[in-house]
């Protein structure tokens, strides 16, 4: 299943895959959010939203995590 960062359930793992807006797209590989990068949804969903990535949590913006598109794993 293919969704917007931003509308991953708490606790839900899922694989980074591309982004929607290429302006923001340098920032969020800065900060670790690389394509094929395993990521798991924190466990709120209030802005910002915090995930785990790459061994560290990392709080995003709503609208930055509604560019990241990932693929979720069960």
């Amino acid at each position: 299943m293919i969704l917007k960062l931003s509308d991953m359930a708490p606790g839900t793992k899922g694989i980074i895959r591309s982004f929607e807006n290429e302006n923001l797209h340098l920032k969020l590989m800065e900060m670790g959010c690389i394509p094929g990068e395993f990521v798991t949804m924190g466990n709120n969903q209030s802005d910002p939203i915090r995930i785990n990535i790459s061994g560290y949590q990392l709080s995003l913006r709503l609208d930055e995590a509604q560019s990241v598109v990932v693929e979720v794993i069960t």
